[in-house]
Parts: structure tokens; C-alpha cells; sequence
């Protein structure tokens, strides 16, 4: 009975020896698999992959390349300096995180600990700047503006400051030679983050993280050209990281130049007579408020007008790019960001938008005539305008009979394009539209160029706004229940606009369409976009594609690309509307609502057109608009809360006139003066080694204040002395 037991256990442990002898025999067919796949299939690859392991690179950043004024003045290149950075990898290995060193590095520098800590800390959402919005692994500079001593107490005591290194370093250098600041126009350099390092990698131009990328200006347009290619040095190395040779070595490629059109002599005279328009409207009494001008912000375009290339341009207020270089300040970024800051790094020459007022004629005239109205026809131009119950009235009340479109521009007559654009808003079914409106004041706008961009070779350009119907009926769909909800019949002003919108918002009513046939209500425009306009008059059509850079020479100078100006257009002038424009803006600068600025201009000679401007806006103080061509160039000036078009903005237009021509204030020429008398077609000179020759530039002196009121003085008919 003993062996019965016995008997019963010997199949159980047969098929436990059979499932443990299977399970053995996969795991070893599995393990041998994998050693096949490793050894065999993809051997070679981890052969490399394990040779690479002991493969260290060294990089040599490219030296960014340098950014040109059209004779070869550098506006942004690069100078050696001593830069103190530090390693965060490195710290953060630290038991208290690299605070005790940093905290040694203030000492040396004489900064504040926490200053120097706040330098290497990484930016995030709730992090306030500075800090570092870089690749966390690469150097953090914490000041390029070392002393030798620093550099050399920093390198004798290494002990003392593991992670810490001072080098000589290439740093960007914005020059503004002779004071031509050009900041917004160049845009400034911030570190490559991490995110770009990844999504460049499978590009023809990926970072490093190293790599300092442009963030606005030419710096961002130009970035793949100005940045270059990093050189990269393979040490071999063995296991203890000392090295045993070189594996192979790529050398750097400095960064191409960019020549642009701008001319730094044409650039400060632009600065320095905006700024000071500025200055002098703070100066003048608003009439309507019986308080001073705010004059707050201001811009002008300077461009050359058979070619769309910008000589100038120029914003208010500025700010000095060399503040981002080596990481910037907290005191600094609240400067350029604040609420109080007034936004500098805004380009309001091609972000600033604005009603445009009486400079917007041009457009209505021509929508006129395409309408049918003879440009040579009689039109009344009574001192107001009534539709209904509403009243609009003319420029300073001023009336002047029955005058023809022409005349209509030079004295600025608001009534008349009231009467044109009301008559064509009738014919159009008036409240009741037709199907397919003609719209033809809307229509040319789209035409002229409004309502988009202009293709200007700068970033985050603004479209500004035709409120043609689409704009309305879109306008009223996003707006329709926030009017609806705070609308009062018998409210205040605000409560009865909202009130109106919620009962008729999409609607195209006759006061929409008179108001913006002057270039007021919610027309939207930004002074590259009138200067194109402008020039395109003065060239007899053509707008071009607004233009910055003029070429990019390679490092070594043995390659020129040359950027050629772009047309993207042709004004919808018919016949010889285009003359008679032209004829009625000579007119202005010499008869009419800019006369008193021009006086003494050798119109026989230089003929200038001009058209001035003053835009209402709805809480603010008027905007003042200048805008004027010669053959040569287009000048367009404007001033937020600046007063009246020629009154604010004409004398400093028409002293970079004189600037660009060698003029004084009677008119006489003098061209050893003159800086620009005629657009600069040449590149500047390269010597064979590939250096620029840069000719040296002297700060701008202005000439002696002169309005040119004087030369007026009993020359001009009494309706000349109009300052719209």
C-alpha cells in the first residue's frame, strides 16, 4: 500500500519536469534571438553607436553676420568682449544648487547676489524676467562686461568657481552710427529654446543650442543668413575622458551680411526730427480741449519711390536694442514692457495703426471718378453737410463755393467727398442695399492696397481695416450680444452706440459711408501702407513690395545676392486721372493746406506734392498725418495726439527734405550738402579679402529753426493758410 502513493505522484512530476524544461528552452531561444539581433542584425549599429561613446564635440560658434546701411555702415555687428557665464548642469550637481558660488561670482563682479541668481534661473509662465528663456544645458551668460581683472580672478580661482567660466566672446553690437538708433527696424537677439532645438533638427538650418536667433526686425527675417554655420571639432576620447586624437573637424562659417537700404545720415535726421515734432506739439494748445498736445508715439517712412526701398523709418518711442545683449535686465524688460513703457518695441511704422484722415483723399478721388464723377466737374463745398438729423460739418467750417475734385484736395474740403459718397451710397440702395452694390469707395481701397499687407520684408506686419460690408456684418456677429446686453436707448454716449449696434450694427448707414470717404469712422491704415500709396502716385502706378534688404554678401564677400525691388500692383487709375491727381497735390504744397510749410521750395525744380491730414479719434486727441512725394521719394509722418497734419508734422518732414536735397530753409541748393539727392543705386565696396569698406558718418545738426511761415508772408491767396 506504501508504493500506491507513490505510483499516484509520478505523472504529476513528469509534467512539472515538462513545463519547467519548455519554459528553460523558450527563455534561451529568446535570449539567443536577442543576441542574434544585437550581434548579428544590428551589430554594426551599436559598434558605431558605442565608438560614438567615446567621441567628444567641441563648438566653435559661427560669428553672426553683420548687418549694413546702403554705403556699408555697420548698423548691427559684433565686438569682442569678456563674458562671465555659468554652467546650470553644473551647479545644479551642488548640494545647495550653485547658490554659494554664485553667490562668490556677485562678489567679483560687483553685482547683486540676486541679481546674478536670477540670470541663470529658467523662464517659465510665472517666472517674471530676467531669466533664461535658453537651452538649459548650454552657458548662461551672466554679464558681458567684464573687466580683465574679474576675467582673471575668476580663471586663477577655479576651485572656487566650479561651472563658472570668462572668455573673450563675439557679442552683438547695435552701433546707431551718428546717432541713428534704427532699433526697431534691426529688432534684437534672445537664446535658442529648447523647443526651436528640436524642430529645426530635421531642417536645412537646424540650432545649436548655443545659437543666438533674432526675435524681431531684420535680425528675424535675416536670421538664417545672419546666423552662419557653427563649426564642430570631434576629440577622441577613452574612458577616463582623456584625449586621444582628433576625429575630424568642420570649420566655422561666419554668417552672411545684409546690406539694407537704409541710409544712417537719412536715419537720424528722421529720428531726431520726429522726436523733435514730438517735442514741439507737447508745446501747442489743443483748441477743441484747452489742454496741451500728449503727442505720445509717432512714426515716418522715408522710401525711395520707383523702388518701394525704405531709406527711413523710424518709430516713437524707441528703446536701445544693446539692452537684450548678455541677457536682459528686469529694470530694463519693465522699461520695454510695462504699462507705463508706452510699448517701444512696437514698429508703428508697419504695426501702428490709425484713422487716416484727409490723406486718405487720394483713394476717394480716384473711387470718384472710376464712379463716374469728372474729376474737372463742379462740386459745392459748403461749410457742413446734413443727412437726416445729423450734421457734418467741414475742416474749421470753411466753405468754397463750387470747386472740382482737384481743388477739392488742395484745401482738404470734407463736404464735397460727403456729397460724392452719399450720392453713391443712394445709388447703392442706401439702407435697403441691392444685391451686388457697386461700393465703389470700398472697392478702391481694397485696390490701393488697404486692408492688407504690404509685403514689407519686416515680421508681424499689421493689415489694418476697410469696414466695407464683410467687415461690418463680421464686426456685428462677434459684437452683436455684448451690445445687445449693455445698449441703453436713453444712456450715456457709450450705452446709445451699443444701443444702435444691437438694433442695426451690420447695417451700412449713410453717416458709415461719409465719414469713411474722408478717411475717418473705422478706417484703419499704417504709414507704410500710405507711403506705398504715395510713391506709387509719384511713379506713375506701381506698388512695390516695401523693401529693407538690398543684398546679402557672404562672409568670405565672393557671393553677392542681390534683393530686387517687388511690384505686387498697379493703382485703378483711369485715363489721366493719375496727372490730375498729381497736379491737385502740387497744388497742396503750394497753394493749399501745406503751402505754409513749403515756402521758398524750388518747385521748378524739385516739384513736391503733398497732402495733409488730421484724423478725430473717439476719446484722444487728433492724430496728425503728413504724407508727400517728390520724383524721388515718398515721406509720410504721423503723429498720435499730435494736433493737425501740417501744424504737428510738416516742418519736420520738410526738413529731411531739405536733408536729402542740401536745401536751406529759402530753398537754395547747395549738393556738397545734400545726402541723398538722388536714391543710392550702388552696393558698398568689397575689398578682397571680403571686408566692407564703411565710410565714417558725422551726427545730424540741425539747420536753424525756419517754418518757412516768412517766405509766406503775403505771397499766398487767404484760403492757403488752412492747417488741416
Amino acid at each position: 500500500m506504501s508504493n500506491i502513493p507513490e505510483t499516484g505522484r509520478t505523472p504529476r512530476v513528469q509534467i512539472r519536469l515538462v513545463v519547467i524544461q519548455v519554459l528553460v528552452f523558450s527563455l534561451l531561444l529568446t535570449l539567443g534571438g536577442r543576441l542574434w539581433y544585437l550581434q548579428i542584425r544590428n551589430g554594426q549599429e551599436y559598434t558605431d553607436e558605442a565608438k560614438n561613446n567615446h567621441v567628444q564635440q567641441v563648438v566653435q560658434p559661427a560669428v553672426r553676420g553683420a548687418i549694413l546701411d546702403a554705403r556699408g555702415v555697420p548698423l548691427a555687428d559684433n565686438e569682442t568682449r569678456l563674458v562671465v557665464s555659468a554652467s546650470r548642469t553644473e551647479l545644479m550637481k551642488m548640494k545647495d544648487d550653485g547658490v554659494g558660488v554664485l553667490n562668490r561670482l556677485a562678489d567679483v563682479l560687483d553685482m547683486k547676489p540676486k541679481d546674478v541668481r536670477d540670470k541663470v534661473r529658467l523662464c517659465d509662465a510665472k517666472t517674471p524676467q530676467p531669466c533664461w528663456n535658453g537651452s538649459p544645458y548650454q552657458p548662461i551668460p551672466v554679464t558681458d562686461e567684464a573687466t580683465t581683472q574679474q576675467a582673471l580672478t575668476i580663471r586663477e580661482r577655479a576651485e572656487d568657481f566650479p561651472g563658472i567660466t570668462a572668455e573673450p566672446t563675439a557679442v552683438r553690437r547695435y552701433a546707431a552710427p551718428g546717432k541713428a538708433n534704427t532699433a526697431q527696424v534691426l529688432g534684437y537677439l534672445s537664446p535658442v529654446t529648447d523647443d526651436e532645438v528640436t524642430k529645426a533638427q530635421d531642417t536645412d538650418s537646424p540650432y545649436l543650442r548655443s545659437d543666438q536667433v533674432g526675435r524681431s526686425g531684420l535680425e528675424r527675417t535675416y536670421d538664417k543668413e545672419l546666423r552662419g554655420k557653427a563649426g564642430v571639432t570631434r576629440y577622441e576620447v577613452d574612458n577616463l575622458g582623456r584625449v586621444i586624437g582628433q576625429a575630424q573637424n568642420d570649420e566655422a562659417e561666419a554668417g552672411s551680411s545684409v546690406v539694407t537700404s537704409i541710409d544712417a545720415r537719412v536715419q537720424a535726421v528722421a529720428e531726431y526730427e520726429l522726436n523733435k515734432a514730438m517735442e514741439t506739439a507737447r508745446k501747442e494748445m489743443d483748441r477743441n480741449t484747452n489742454e496741451l498736445y500728449k503727442a505720445d508715439s509717432g512714426a515716418v517712412v522715408v522710401m525711395e519711390a520707383k523702388t518701394g526701398r525704405i531709406v527711413s523709418m523710424a518709430s516713437l518711442p524707441t528703446y536701445d536694442p544693446n539692452a537684450w545683449i548678455g541677457g536682459i535686465s528686469a529694470k530694463d524688460y519693465a522699461k520695454l514692457t510695462g504699462k507705463k513703457s508706452n510699448f517701444p518695441l512696437l514698429n508703428r511704422a508697419i504695426q501702428g495703426t490709425a484713422a487716416p484722415g484727409s490723406i486718405f483723399k487720394v483713394i476717394s478721388s480716384t473711387a470718384a471718378v472710376n464712379a463716374g464723377y469728372p474729376f474737372n466737374g463742379n462740386y459745392p463745398c459748403p461749410s457742413s453737410y446734413s443727412i437726416g438729423g445729423q450734421v457734418f460739418k467741414n475742416f474749421e467750417s470753411q466753405g468754397y463755393g463750387s470747386i472740382s475734385i482737384g481743388r477739392a484736395l488742395e484745401v482738404s474740403c470734407d463736404t464735397v467727398y460727403y456729397g460724392l459718397a452719399h450720392k453713391e451710397w443712394a445709388k447703392d440702395g442706401g439702407n435697403k442695399p441691392k444685391k451686388n452694390p457697386a461700393d465703389w469707395f470700398y472697392k478702391t481701397a481694397h485696390q490701393f492696397g488697404l486692408g492688407k499687407e504690404t509685403g514689407i520684408d519686416l515680421p508681424n506686419e499689421v493689415p489694418g481695416r476697410v469696414p466695407d460690408r464683410q467687415w461690418k456684418q463680421d464686426f456685428y456677429d462677434v459684437n452683436k450680444a455684448s451690445w445687445c446686453k449693455q445698449g441703453k436707448k436713453d444712456g450715456t454716449y457709450v450705452e446709445k452706440i451699443a444701443y444702435e449696434g444691437c438694433l442695426e450694427g451690420n447695417k451700412m448707414r449713410a453717416g458709415d459711408s461719409v465719414n469713411y470717404s474722408i478717411g475717418q469712422g473705422d478706417t484703419l491704415v499704417t504709414p507704410i501702407q500710405m507711403a506705398t500709396i504715395y510713391a506709387a502716385i509719384s511713379n506713375g502706378g506701381t506698388l512695390y513690395d516695401p523693401t529693407v534688404g538690398k543684398a546679402i554678401i557672404s562672409g568670405d564677400g565672393k557671393t553677392v545676392q542681390e534683393i530686387a525691388p517687388q511690384a505686387h500692383g498697379k493703382l485703378p487709375f483711369k485715363g489721366n486721372t493719375r496727372d490730375e491727381i498729381d497736379e491737385a497735390l502740387a497744388g497742396v504744397a503750394t497753394r493749399g493746406s501745406a503751402a505754409w510749410r513749403f515756402g521758398g521750395w524750388p518747385q521748378d525744380k524739385i516739384p513736391m506734392h503733398a497732402k495733409t491730414g488730421t484724423a478725430e479719434v473717439y476719446g484722444k486727441q487728433t492724430t496728425s498725418w503728413f504724407a508727400t512725394y517728390t520724383k524721388d521719394y515718398s515721406i509720410v509722418m504721423t503723429i498720435s495726439q499730435g494736433g493737425t497734419g501740417s501744424g504737428a508734422s510738416g516742418p519736420a518732414v520738410r526738413n529731411i527734405y531739405n536733408a536729402l536735397y542740401g536745401l536751406d530753409a529759402s530753398g537754395k541748393q547747395n549738393l556738397k550738402k545734400a545726402l541723398l539727392p538722388q536714391p543710392q543705386k550702388a552696393l558698398p565696396k568689397i575689398k578682397p579679402d571680403g571686408q566692407i569698406v564703411s565710410p565714417k558718418i558725422k551726427p545730424y545738426v540741425p539747420a536753424p529753426v525756419d517754418d518757412g511761415t516768412q517766405a509766406l508772408a503775403g505771397a499766398l491767396p487767404a484760403t492757403a493758410g488752412r492747417r488741416d
